[in-house]
């Protein structure tokens, strides 16, 4: 059979992400620290866009309505933004250099105002240290141990072995590489004199370095930080006999110690049973992580995207959801360079044009994506209201593809959307995807959040016996005699989620 070589006509409907796409979609997913990069970014890299901190009378351009209210009732959420539809086909990304689409025009655009301007500027006030302004001033954990290492009167050589560990050890305060693998870093394998020496210096300098304060900084693993501890305990009362079993316990296995097993440690340090479980008590009060008090609160602070509070004195419970000013980017188009690129007859108009143009086009970008933030936390509120008043116990089942057909948006604009986004409420602060879930089956028919099953949950196990702690089994039970369709190998998933840990483990010595 022979083939003959023709020419077909097929046609197709495709649609290529053009740069301006891209870049809105980019934005959309990324968090409020990275959007505050990118905005800087932007601002180094694109003369005509500029960030205005003075308050002016330019007409503001972007949210002109940052509120939007929602009630507790029937009533649809009044969301001053455009409904649009943001569909997100599989589609080819273009490859070659981004084209802005620039018009060929460099008059003044209403998109050159500003954008934003309705975020006040941030007042300082010197009486009022902010949580950020207490993080900063505090000290880390190596800054706190060379103060300490100034002190001691040390040879050069062994001043700078000490500070070499303390450079070397981790945030949680432990050194995780060895002695002889740090003298191998600095001195190499080959030359042994030079390597021995360096060991000794570092063996002297930790010797040093455990004895700072916090109390077990430099161990090398837990066992050695719990003895270190019980260690300065036993200096000042060397008297105590459960500081002397407990110091016994932390030399064996530490497996026996996390599965409480008082009967084979009291063997195994000769010491009765009840003495153990005092032993045991006074362990769990000893700190595993020295270097905990000093990390640094600056990394746990959230700053949310949207805020909800509560409209007062309305009956039924009605909340307003509103953009942080916070959060929002003052931009706006150079005007001084838009003027004299209009006036210019330079051989570059063209690319300075794009670059005009790519300015307008990140600032209507930031503007869309504050734009669908605020509609998506809206329709959240709206379908979680019970959750506002009555907190997680009331959360619904509510899945990502429900919003998006309610918005006449893609599912994962929704998905980007929720993720590293926050939302504080008087419930408090969540990402957006927390008030997502899937639903289990209940007796009447309907289905209870996960969220809310989580809850209940922790209430369970917060009112149980501590002699007599509740099984993955009986925690099952009790959901299903409330209704809940819930199996135990479920019940066991979310208790690890909520880092509870077993009936075993849970039971009070």
């Amino acid at each position: 059979m022979s083939m003959k070589p023709g020419l077909s006509l097929r046609m197709s409907q495709h649609l290529a992400l053009t740069p301006q796409l891209q870049q809105s979609i980019r934005l959309l997913q990324l968090s409020t620290l990275e959007l505050s990069q990118e905005v800087e970014h932007m601002l180094d890299e694109n003369p005509f866009l500029e960030m205005d901190t003075e308050a002016d009378d330019r007409e503001a351009f972007g949210l002109e309505q940052a509120d939007a209210r929602v009630s507790t009732g029937d009533q649809i959420s009044e969301v001053s933004v455009d409904q649009g539809s943001d569909h997100e086909p599989d589609l080819a990304v273009q490859s070659e250099a981004p084209d802005w689409g620039g018009d060929g025009t460099v008059e003044w655009s209403a998109d050159d105002s500003e954008w934003g301007g309705d975020a006040p500027a941030r007042q300082h006030d010197e009486d009022k240290a902010s949580a950020l302004d207490l993080a900063r001033s505090q000290a880390d954990l190596h800054a706190h141990l060379h103060r300490q290492a100034l002190a001691l009167r040390l040879s050069p050589e062994d001043q700078a072995a000490l500070r070499y560990l303390i450079e070397s050890l981790n945030d949680d305060g432990y050194l995780e590489d060895s002695l002889e693998s740090l003298a191998q870093g600095l001195a190499g394998s080959e030359d042994l004199d030079t390597l021995d020496e360096l060991q000794h210096r570092f063996r002297v300098a930790l010797g040093l370095l455990q004895s700072l304060e916090p109390v077990g900084v430099g161990a090398r693993d837990l066992a050695e930080c719990l003895q270190l501890q019980l260690k300065a305990r036993l200096t000042q009362t060397p008297n105590d006999i459960t500081l002397q079993a407990a110091a016994l316990m932390c030399q064996q296995p530490l497996e026996l110690l996390a599965k409480r097993d008082t009967k084979k440690l009291a063997s195994l340090c000769g010491i009765d049973a009840e003495l153990a479980k005092q032993a045991l008590q006074l362990i769990g009060s000893l700190e595993p992580k020295p270097g905990r008090p000093f990390v640094q609160v600056e990394q746990h602070i959230v700053v949310p995207d949207v805020i909800v509070t509560t409209v007062p004195r309305s009956l039924p419970p009605r909340f307003r959801v509103q953009l942080n000013p916070e959060v929002m980017p003052k931009l706006r188009v150079h005007d001084i360079y838009a003027r004299a690129l209009r006036g210019g007859k330079s051989d570059g108009h063209q690319a300075l044009q794009q670059r005009l143009q790519e300015a307008r086009w990140f600032i209507k970008n930031i503007q869309q994506r504050f734009d669908t933030i605020l509609r998506v936390s809206s329709a959240i509120v709206e379908r979680q209201r019970q959750f506002f008043i009555q907190g997680e116990l009331a959360m619904r089942p509510l899945v990502l593809r429900e919003i998006a057909d309610e918005l006449g948006m893609h599912e994962s604009t929704i998905s980007r959307v929720t993720t590293a986004k926050y939302m504080a409420t008087p419930q408090g602060t969540f990402e957006l995807k927390y008030f997502f879930g899937s639903g289990l089956g209940t007796e009447s028919g309907n289905a209870a959040s996960s969220t809310a099953v989580r809850a209940l949950l922790k209430q369970l196990v917060a009112a149980e016996n501590p002699a007599k702690p509740l099984s993955d089994s009986k925690l099952s039970d009790m959901l299903k005699e409330q209704g809940i369709d819930c199996a135990r190998r479920t019940v066991a998933k979310y208790r690890e989620a909520l880092k509870i840990a077993p009936a075993n483990l849970r039971k009070a010595l």
